[in-house]
Formats: C-alpha cells, sequence, structure tokens
C-alpha cells in the first residue's frame, strides 16, 4: 500500500506543532451541492456491526514483536472476516492501538510491518462487502488521558503524527472505510469535565483538520466522533457533540457513543439478577436521548460497541435467560430508533479458531431481533425439587406481538390441553408433563422448546434438585473457599452482612448484594464458592473479628446461610452463629 514519505509527514508535523491549539476548520468543508452520499443512508447500511476486539488493540508482549494474538486471540484469517459477513454482519469495527507500534519523535512513524497487516485485514473486510472503521484504541487511557493535562504538546503532536500518517496511507480507499477519532475519550487532569471536554473538541478538531486537508477521498470519508468517555447519559455530553458536529456543516459525520446497559444489572450487584423495569428504562431513556438529538435531525448514531460489562469477568455473570432478554430488547430498541449498534465481541461471542458461536441462543435472538420482536419468559428455568409432589407450573410470557406455535420435549410436539395450557401470556405445564421429567440424577435433565410465529425460540430448561448443602471450611485470605453441594442448584447472589449491626460487609458496600463473579463466584465442578483474584477483592475489605452470615440464594427459590470471621489471615467459616461462652468464642 502507499505510505507518507517523510518530506510530507514533517511539514504536518510542524504545522501541528506551530499550532498546539488548532481550531476546527469548519469552512474546510462547506458543501454548496448536494453531497455526494446520504450519511443516514450509509450508517443504515452499517446494520448490525461487529467489533473485532482484542487484536490490534492490545500491546505488544515485548517478547513477539506486533502480536495481535497478546490478548488470547488467534491471527485474523480471511475465512474469519468472511464468515462474520456471513453471520448477517454488514460493518466491521477494527480498534488499533499504536502506542508500542510508534517510532521515536517527532516523526512518531508508524511500524510499516504493522500497518501492513492492519491493512491486509481492512482489504479483507472490503472485499467482504463490509464497511470498516478504524480508530485509535487503548491509546486514549495509556498515553493521551494523562498527556493531554499534563505533557500537552508531546501527547498533541503525537495524536496528530498518527493521524497524518493514517490519512495520507488510506486517502485512495473508498469512502467504505471510515475514521473514529479516538475511542472512549477520556482525560485524568484536575480541571473536570469542563476542561476534558476542551481536551477532546482540540483533538476532535485537528483529527477533523488533518483528514479533510489531505488528499484523495478523504475530504468526504465519513468521520466518527464520540462524545466524551463514548457516554449519553448525560445530556451534557450529547449537547457538546452536537454543538461540535453542527459547526463543522459537514455532511459525512456520525456521531459515536457505547452501551453496556444499567450498570448494576450489567455486573449482576445489588440484586439486579433480572432484566427489569429499571434495566428496560435505562435503555429507552438513553437510546431516546440520542435519537432526538441527533437521528431526528440526519446526523446518524453508532453504538460502537455494546453487551455487558459483567462479561469482562464471564459470560455466566449474568444468567442466561435474562441476558437473552437484555440483547432482544436492546437490539430492537435501537433498530426502531435508527441506531446503528455495534457487538463489542473480545472473543468471547464467536469462536475464532472454530469459527462459530459459543452461545448459538444468544446469536439467534440477536439475528432475529435484526427484523423483529422474538418472544421470551420471566425466566428460562423450570425446578423440580426431588421427593416433593410435582404440580402444575406456570410461567408468563413475553409475547411481544407473537404467538405460540408450538412447545416440544426433546424435539417432541406436545399436546395442547393436555401437556400444557396457553391462558393469554400465561403458560402452564401440566403435572402429568413434568411427573415424567423427574429423575434420581440432579441438574438439568431436559429442555422444553417454544416456538413462535414470528422471531427466536425460548428454551425452558428442566432441573431436578435437592436442597444445597454447605460445610463448615477454614483457611486463609488468599486460598479460603466454601464446600457447597449445589445438588442440581444454580446459584443466584451472594448477600453479606456483618452479623453484630446488620450493616453491609465487604467490597461494594453500598449494598449487601456483592457483584457476581467480582466478590464471589460458584465453581459447580468441585462444589464450592470460590473469592476471584487470590480472594483479595473480597477478604480485604472485611473487617476483622467481625463476624459476617453470607446469604445464598438460588434460582430454585432456596436460600441457605453462612457465617464466615477473618482474624489476621485467618478465616473461618461455619454453618451456625459463633456463640460466646466465658469471653470464648465457641464455633
Amino acid at each position: 500500500m502507499r505510505y507518507m514519505n517523510k518530506l510530507f509527514l514533517s511539514v504536518l508535523l510542524l504545522i501541528g506543532l506551530a499550532m498546539p491549539n488548532i481550531g476546527l476548520a469548519a469552512e474546510t468543508v462547506k458543501p454548496k451541492e448536494k453531497p455526494v452520499y446520504d450519511i443516514m443512508r450509509y450508517a443504515s447500511e452499517m446494520q448490525p456491526g461487529w467489533n473485532l476486539g482484542n487484536t490490534f488493540d492490545g500491546f505488544d508482549t515485548g517478547e513477539v514483536v506486533l502480536d495481535e494474538t497478546a490478548w488470547g486471540n488467534p491471527l485474523v484469517t480471511r475465512e474469519l472476516i468472511t464468515k462474520i459477513k456471513d453471520q448477517g454482519f454488514n460493518s466491521i469495527r477494527i480498534p488499533i492501538t499504536f502506542d508500542t507500534r510508534l517510532g521515536e519523535a517527532p516523526e512518531y512513524t508508524i511500524n510499516p510491518e504493522f500497518l501492513s497487516r492492519v491493512d491486509q485485514v481492512v482489504n479483507w473486510a472490503l472485499d467482504a462487502k463490509l464497511k470498516v472503521m478504524i480508530n485509535i484504541h487503548h491509546d486514549s487511557w495509556s498515553w493521551v488521558a494523562n498527556g493531554m493535562a499534563w505533557d500537552h504538546d508531546y501527547t498533541f503532536s503525537k495524536f496528530n503524527a498518527i493521524w497524518a500518517q493514517l490519512s495520507q496511507h488510506y486517502k485512495d480507499y473508498s469512502t467504505d472505510l471510515m475514521f473514529e477519532s479516538l475511542n472512549e475519550p477520556q482525560f485524568w487532569g484536575s480541571g473536570g469535565d469542563v476542561e476534558s471536554q476542551e481536551f477532546l473538541n482540540e483533538l476532535n478538531d485537528s483529527f477533523y483538520t488533518i483528514v479533510r486537508d489531505s488528499d484523495g477521498l478523504n475530504k468526504i470519508r465519513p468521520l466518527v466522533i464520540p462524545t466524551l468517555n463514548t457516554n449519553f447519559e448525560k445530556q451534557e455530553n450529547v449537547n457538546n457533540l452536537y454543538n461540535w458536529i453542527t459547526k463543522t456543516n459537514d455532511p459525512y459525520i456520525i456521531s459515536t457513543v457505547h452501551y453496556y446497559g444499567f450498570w448494576p444489572f450489567s455486573v449482576n450487584i445489588g440484586g439486579y439478577y433480572t432484566f427489569e423495569e429499571n434495566s428496560m428504562k435505562h435503555i429507552t431513556e438513553n437510546f431516546d436521548r440520542v435519537y432526538d438529538k441527533f437521528t431526528t435531525k440526519g446526523i446518524p448514531v453508532v453504538i460502537g460497541e455494546f453487551g455487558l460489562l459483567g462479561f469482562d469477568q464471564n459470560t455466566g455473570t449474568i444468567q442466561q435467560g435474562e441476558k437473552l432478554k437484555f440483547f432482544e430488547y436492546m437490539i430492537n430498541y435501537a433498530e426502531e430508533k435508527g441506531i446503528i449498534h455495534m457487538l463489542w465481541d473480545n472473543g468471547q461471542h464467536f469462536n475464532r479458531t472454530t469459527l462459530e458461536w459459543n452461545d448459538p441462543q444468544l446469536y439467534n435472538i440477536m439475528a432475529a431481533s435484526w427484523k423483529g420482536r422474538s418472544s421470551t419468559a420471566e425466566t428460562d428455568f423450570i425446578f423440580l425439587k426431588q421427593d416433593e409432589k410435582i404440580t402444575d407450573v406456570t410461567r408468563s410470557l413475553n409475547l411481544n406481538g407473537n404467538k405460540l406455535v408450538s412447545l416440544r420435549l426433546e424435539g417432541k410436539k406436545l399436546v395442547a390441553k393436555k401437556d400444557y395450557v396457553l391462558n393469554g401470556n400465561s403458560l402452564t405445564l401440566k403435572a402429568s408433563l413434568l411427573s415424567q421429567l423427574v429423575s434420581n440424577e440432579t441438574g438439568k435433565t431436559s429442555v422444553l422448546t417454544a416456538t413462535f410465529n414470528k422471531g427466536a425460540d425460548w428454551y425452558f430448561n428442566i432441573y431436578n434438585f435437592e436442597m444445597p448443602l454447605i460445610k463448615d471450611s477454614t483457611g486463609t485470605t488468599s486460598n479460603f473457599t466454601i464446600p457447597l453441594q449445589y445438588n442440581g442448584d444454580l446459584l443466584k447472589t451472594m448477600e453479606a452482612k456483618y452479623v453484630d449491626d446488620g450493616s453491609n460487609a465487604g467490597p461494594q458496600n453500598w449494598t449487601s448484594f456483592k457483584e457476581f463473579g467480582y466478590a464471589f463466584g460458584p465453581n459447580y465442578q468441585d462444589n464450592l464458592v470460590t473469592f476471584p483474584n487470590g480472594n483479595e477483592r473480597f477478604f480485604k475489605e472485611l473487617n476483622d473479628k467481625r463476624e459476617v452470615e453470607l446469604t445464598f440464594h438460588f434460582w430454585s427459590g432456596e436460600t441457605v446461610k453462612y457465617f464466615i470471621t477473618k482474624d489476621g489471615d485467618t478465616v473461618i467459616g461455619t454453618t451456625v452463629k459463633t456463640q460466646k461462652l466465658d469471653g470464648a468464642a465457641v464455633f
């Protein structure tokens, strides 16, 4: 591909260094004629999108030069990119971190070997008829966030140098390649949001001027501009971006934000383990905010990343059925508002080795949501307790305008009125059917598949269980675990409170319900409750010699209590409260 010669780059850099406060060249693009293409239509052709996460946005390991596998993914192949297109995606975001791939000042030359490899993947994506977005990614926190406040000129010139090179390098690429100025812009100065917005405006001004004043198709290339932190919960952030965009008088600008859900639900904390009213309201309020400010005025909105924050720990942090309801509702609402959505995938969703979905149910409900609503239910569980009389079980359906077509047990079609009864939104499974599903084995024993006239199927997982059993344990703050025989049940959440006054214990002490996968987590294979990160997250925030009551909540509805006391590095766990006799603690 074409590379910028050193003379041209030096001139650009000298301009940037001589004018550190370069203003937005609004006059650079003042279209007097009809735009070459409609940016709203362009954006609609991006729907839906996918992120090539944890690849070019990783940092080199130091052992392997230009290591795109440093964060756990295999090398990108043409087959992967083609397969993504085959899955129904129409755009791809390729995050790029330049930090360890730059030469010395003042040129900051991008490593040509690295850039050539990026070229290869960009070209594969364009060949697959995908629209492509590239950006400056984790540089946003590795050197830009601190640098703009404390080493401004160095940081500013480095940012300019990257975009000067990229603009020249890709100037003749089709407009199916777009530039995003900076991922999740954040700034660590002492001036708060006001100063941060000034820094962001300064960087976006310079980015805009460099690209638009370069050659080739860059005068009409789509430019993707973020809000501060790509946050759109704050109206001020949205307003600031809108004001910046309108000042350009440029018809080829796209706004971008990121969305990871209502925070307590997205990480499973504070008792928000279900996709309930607050989570839905969070979607509608935030999406309406950018729809009203941008979309209705002809400025596209791209959610450059979306997912759930709990996925940073494990995709099982959010219970399967609740996760599916979130994706179904969020994607459909974005589609309804004409907001473009790009799935954040760092390898946890589409397996880059097998080229298959790790969670086919999740993919199916996403793909169905691109076209309309899918039906869901209040839960995807049915728990049958062993040695208890089997009775009818009713589950509420969220039909979302659809009709139930059939209910199947392991592929066999069930008989309405005999095996189940549908009354409005209420689905009742008859005791005569459920009695056939009782097993001497605990755990998931069968699956009921509900099929509707539209949308994805919904699955009811049948579990046979006994009361979970918990045992005493001793250990240290670095290795303590709790023996818990799950007996076919599944852990929903854990509460932690001090016994002496009932106050909340442990990390995130604004709530008694601890963060799933962060402060604690189940190990079903070994029948344990574990405390991640070497137990540091949980035990470092417990007071010594104060007994803590843990309450384990299970999806069957059962609860189990447990008591722990930390004394220095020693932790003692017991199924009963400590009793004090003659001043001595007895367990």
